[in-house]
């Protein structure tokens, strides 16, 4: 995050918020971690994996290095 490494970071005072800001809060500082956790275990096991191959291709294999590909989102 790197909140650590700003010199005037805002600290904030759960108590003195009002209550649905608080909850607001939390929500969403549950929900990053959540996220976090999710990514944290999908690196895990691709990282533990020999070979990972998406659409046919195979982007990693076991002794070579990551290729790049790109994913298209469409509507």
């Amino acid at each position: 995050m790197g909140l650590r490494h700003k010199k005037n970071v805002r600290k904030l005072d759960l108590l003195e918020m009002p209550s649905p800001e608080r909850v607001k809060f939390i929500n969403e500082v549950r929900r990053a971690l959540q996220q976090k956790v999710v990514e944290t275990k999908l690196w895990q096991s691709l990282l533990e994996a020999e070979n990972i191959v998406v659409n046919g291709n195979v982007v990693y294999r076991g002794d070579a290095q990551l290729n790049g590909f790109s994913l298209k989102h469409e509507i």
